[in-house]
């Protein structure tokens, strides 16, 4: 059977950096849940597994992925650009690197989602290997910057007050609510 269930906990909106980095996982997850569905469609076709798998990966990059990357677009890359700091040069480059990375992956994500269409509503169609290692290799290669980079650089120049800011805009992006603060 393909599973692409986690039993871990996510942080909370008042720990952004932290979700995006969690989001890194469930994102590898759903790309490890693609390659077992793939290597499972040529022995069995598309079958009830293929199908959930399939259903499962779409809703996912379809609404966390989306978020995930309206969050790091809408929000903490501008952040960071408005930032009056020596690292703003080294940000800036930073950003457009990853943007351009973002059209690529979409890209490879528009062909994928294609055909996982196909699958889950049952209709047995092929699943080009180029397909699969484009967005995996491509999303592998932006998680480790970001995990290298853009994270490191977000928490080092961002104060508490932009990092709640931050939370606040992905909640409400989730229509989810933002952890109130205890008063003291």
């Amino acid at each position: 059977m393909i599973s692409f269930a986690s039993g871990e906990a996510a942080p909370s909106f008042d720990h952004p950096l932290e979700m995006l980095h969690a989001c890194h996982g469930k994102i590898q997850r759903q790309l490890s849940t693609l390659q077992k569905l793939a290597a499972h469609l040529p022995t069995h076709g598309c079958d009830q597994q293929v199908q959930q798998a399939a259903q499962g990966i779409l809703r996912y990059f379809d609404t966390a992925g989306q978020f995930h990357h309206q969050d790091e677009e809408e929000n903490l890359f501008p952040t960071l650009l408005a930032l009056d700091v020596p690292d703003r040069a080294q940000a800036k480059a930073l950003i457009e690197r990853l943007l351009a990375q973002h059209v690529v992956m979409f890209a490879a994500w528009s062909d994928v989602r294609t055909v996982l269409v196909k699958f889950a509503e049952g209709v047995n169609t092929p699943l080009p290997e180029t397909l699969v290692e484009k967005l995996v290799d491509n999303y592998t290669r932006h998680i480790a910057l970001e995990e290298a980079e853009l994270l490191p650089l977000a928490a080092r120049l961002l104060s508490p007050q932009q990092i709640m800011a931050l939370g606040k805009c992905m909640a409400e992006r989730r229509g989810a609510k933002f952890p109130s603060v205890p008063s003291i």
